[in-house]
């Protein structure tokens, strides 16, 4: 009797379906159903051969235990992105729209061993210094005035208008960013995580973050950047600038996204939708079912292997698929007997997320004081029209519109009523520039609503 399990059949509409190859983790096919694509990978084992992007190949960890002990194995799985073959030899092109999220900086999640636990440390040591109830006002704050935009209006894309700005306005008051500066950070992580002129984006991005520790070597304030600068790692300048990209770019869209994904969670699901559920549960169920990245963590194999019953080639780029470990069954198990944390969508290991406690903070509190001032907000569309941003590495919607009884604006937003630009952010033209004679970006509007 023929008792063997047949071939797995890929998703419809995977190229892979007809040719065998790779699996593409790219599209609009893998981005409305990534679930789908996850249990075919999972036929494959506990590793799986992927593409990231037309010419870029992966191996994909699926399994928890086994991406455990990728992440734990920090001699046999380096993050030094330099060790990248296929980059190192031609094989990725450098203008492929993943080369630069994989690419070496100089900062704490591209090192190892000693110069990572240095970086790292700096980081750490720095954000502790942040306050918990300075974090809660800042993000009150910056939450009034986005709201402030579209409260009247009774109707919001919850995305663009909300959780894609509030995380770069936190971090942007955070790392004390003057109005310039700011404005340009804002422009830089939103053209290189959008694909706008991303190339102009990284080079403003970089540029601002370099202005900043210019400025802030002189003028030390009471802030991330000058905690970083005083740590007695003894930063250079260009580790200065590739930790306070890391920080802001890294650390803006994984909140922005679990941003959007929980309010997706609190509007679509009978348990929250009612206004019956607890703000951080749907947190929680968001970071086990839909986690903001949800293929990341790039390592590199320090040498030839075998990993996971499957050979592996030194330099070979390995990727853990947190949504597909969070969705197999040793770790359903391990949360129907009630370990609701046991997700990895905060990574583990050395490399595990710095600042997953002021993430939750500031999605819980900008959440509690969204819904505080617009208690009937509900979906404006179908669920099932809603679509999702394509990509490899994150889960994040293109747009989540919404309705609600409009409401008032706030004193300020009264007093700069029409000041505001277009949601998506400032252009290019007023980021890049020398700010003489252009009109404010974003975070200079938010200055100066703040001293009405």
């Amino acid at each position: 009797m023929d008792t063997q399990t047949p071939a797995p059949v890929p998703p419809p509409g995977c190229p892979a379906h007809a040719s065998g190859a790779r699996v593409p983790l790219h599209g609009p096919e893998f981005a409305a159903d990534p679930q789908a694509y996850y249990a075919y990978l999972r036929h494959f084992g506990p590793t799986a051969p992927v593409e990231l992007a037309p010419g870029v190949e992966a191996t994909l960890v699926t399994d928890y235990a086994t991406a455990l002990h990728l992440l734990q194995d920090s001699a046999s799985f380096r993050k030094d992105a330099r060790l990248w073959r296929d980059f190192n030899e031609g094989r990725v092109p450098r203008d492929s729209p993943v080369v630069p999220l994989l690419a070496y900086r100089e900062n704490c999640m591209f090192s190892d061993g000693g110069e990572h636990l240095r970086l790292r440390q700096a980081i750490t040591d720095s954000m502790a210094r942040v306050d918990s109830h300075r974090l809660a006002r800042s993000t009150e704050r910056i939450s009034e005035y986005l709201i402030s935009q579209f409260g009247s209006r009774g109707s919001a894309d919850l995305l663009g208008d909300y959780a894609k700005q509030l995380p770069l306005f936190v971090f942007n008051e955070l790392f004390g960013c003057p109005a310039g500066v700011g404005d340009r950070v804002l422009f830089g992580i939103t053209g290189m995580f959008d694909g706008v002129n991303a190339e102009k984006a990284t080079a403003v991005l970089f540029g601002a973050v370099q202005e900043l520790v210019t400025l802030k070597r002189s003028r030390p304030g009471d802030d991330v950047t000058s905690w970083l600068m005083q740590h007695h790692a003894n930063l250079t300048d260009q580790e200065m600038v590739d930790q306070l990209s890391l920080l802001l770019g890294a650390g803006a869209e994984p909140l922005r996204n679990l941003l959007g994904n929980t309010l997706h969670r609190l509007l679509t699901d009978d348990r929250y939708a009612d206004g019956g559920g607890l703000i951080g549960e749907a947190l929680d169920d968001t970071l086990w079912g839909n986690p903001p990245m949800s293929n990341y963590a790039p390592h590199y194999a320090a040498s030839d292997m075998e990993f996971a019953g499957e050979k592996v080639r030194a330099g070979d780029l390995m990727l853990v698929s947190f949504a597909a470990a969070n969705s197999g069954l040793a770790l359903t198990a391990a949360r129907t007997a009630g370990n609701n944390r046991s997700h990895l969508a905060w990574s583990a290991g050395p490399h595990g997320c710095p600042s997953k406690e002021p993430a939750r903070h500031i999605t819980v509190t900008a959440i509690e004081h969204l819904l505080n001032r617009l208690p009937d907000v509900e979906l404006a569309v179908p669920e099932d029209s809603l679509s999702w941003r394509p990509g490899p590495f994150n889960r994040a919607l293109a747009a989540l519109p919404a309705k609600f009884t409009p409401v008032p604006s706030s004193v300020r937003g009264e007093a700069r009523s029409g000041a505001a630009g277009s949601s998506s952010g400032a252009s290019g033209d007023q980021a890049g520039g020398d700010g003489k004679g252009e009109r404010k970006g974003r975070w200079s509007q938010f200055l100066s609503w703040l001293t009405n």
